[in-house]
């Protein structure tokens, strides 16, 4: 199989979808790896270490997706690189459709196969390819938040953990997964006043269990939501259903209960975000404001530290990308129903649930599509 490794395009996206360890996993496999020039330059990685590695270069986005059988990004797919793809070529990156129908709507036409690293899911619910990410993202959200309490930067001048004689920042996360959790610890290491929120009390038992009262835990109910983040200088969104639009707990009414300069750091934003008045932001322009709350929404957050965010990445995504690249993807889903619940888009339907509903499209079961339903 051919794999292409086109250059990122999205706004201030320096990642790159394999490493040049990665391609050479591919070609100890027997597979060919083109890559667009440039592309690793990004993520501090010079052509001549990809050409070393075993890889083809290419001069230009066209030849890569021209030549590929699977395309290997990390951000969804632009609009000019949709109208690249062809039908039976296979996608693999992130996609985030519940909130984007332009792009559902363009991977429906286009007949690819599209694979969506945030929905691939184990048996246990974890989720091993957007694990990775989540941790870059929680752990940045903590730094981006103390960075923009800061005056010049827009915010209320606090500083996260505060001086002998004077209080910590108090900071809210919202939702006790991998994002919340990294970002809690970061926060908590800056010495800020952290408090968790999650539905799930096993989590936050866990929480409780490993860090004591270091931090606080509390029930993430809408009464409990609606006091807290008046007393908040910073809240961290980290609220994920898989492959699903999330809900929003911070409403329009709450913001104007809110201290003059808070910080709402959105981390959900990629699934449509968890505060209601969050957008999508970039490097480039990543925050407003609204009733004097400074709002963060950039929607590819680990792209500010690209050479860390890469290797990160390509450890996870590299053992379901061989799967796919070794025995074909039909056969790599069936034999892994895990690899299976990464399918979004095939033969331009809808296969995945969150996604069909999000948007009100028809869904149709892959096994429909496939044959046979995968192993279980």
């Amino acid at each position: 199989m051919i794999i292409g490794v086109p250059a990122e395009i999205k706004n201030n996206e320096f990642r790159v979808g394999l490493t040049p360890a990665g391609v050479a996993e591919f070609i100890a496999h027997s597979h060919e790896v083109v890559v667009e020039r440039g592309a690793g330059e990004g993520s501090s990685f010079a052509d001549e270490v990809y050409v070393a590695a075993g890889a083809r270069m290419l001069d230009t986005p066209d030849e890569v997706f021209a030549q590929a059988d699977m395309i290997v990004k990390v951000k969804e797919p632009q609009a000019v690189e949709i109208e690249r793809l062809r039908p039976g070529q296979i996608l693999y990156t992130y996609l985030h459709l519940a909130p984007d129908l332009p792009q559902t709507e363009g991977l429906v036409k286009s007949g690819a196969v599209c694979f969506a690293y945030e929905t691939v899911e184990l048996a246990n619910r974890q989720l091993p390819l957007l694990a990775p990410m989540s941790e870059v993202a929680g752990r940045m959200a903590a730094q981006v938040g103390a960075a923009y309490l800061q005056k010049p930067n827009g915010g209320r001048g606090v500083l996260m953990g505060g001086v002998p004689g004077v209080l910590p920042a108090k900071v809210v996360v919202l939702g006790a997964g991998v994002v919340g959790t990294n970002a809690a610890y970061i926060a908590m290491g800056m010495g800020a006043d952290v408090t968790v929120m999650d539905v799930n009390l096993e989590r936050l038992r866990y929480l409780d269990e490993i860090w004591g009262n270091r931090i606080r835990t509390l029930y993430s109910s809408k009464h409990n939501i609606t006091q807290i983040v008046t007393e908040a200088d910073l809240v961290i969104g980290a609220v994920l259903l898989p492959g699903a639009k999330t809900p929003y707990l911070v409403t329009r009414d709450m913001l104007p209960t809110m201290k003059p300069g808070a910080v709402l750091v959105d981390v959900s934003v990629d699934q449509g975000g968890c505060i209601e008045t969050t957008k999508p932001t970039t490097h480039a322009d990543p925050t407003y404001f609204v009733d004097g709350v400074l709002h963060y929404g950039v929607a590819n957050m680990p792209g500010a530290v690209p050479n860390t965010s890469t290797l990160a990445l390509t450890n996870a995504t590299l053992r379901y990308g061989l799967s796919i690249a070794d025995k074909g993807w039909k056969q790599a889903v069936l034999d892994d129903p895990a690899l299976a619940k990464g399918v979004n888009v095939l033969d331009g339907k809808i296969v995945y649930k969150p996604v069909a509903e999000a948007h009100g499209m028809d869904y149709t079961p892959l096994e429909e599509l496939i044959g046979y339903p995968a192993v279980s």
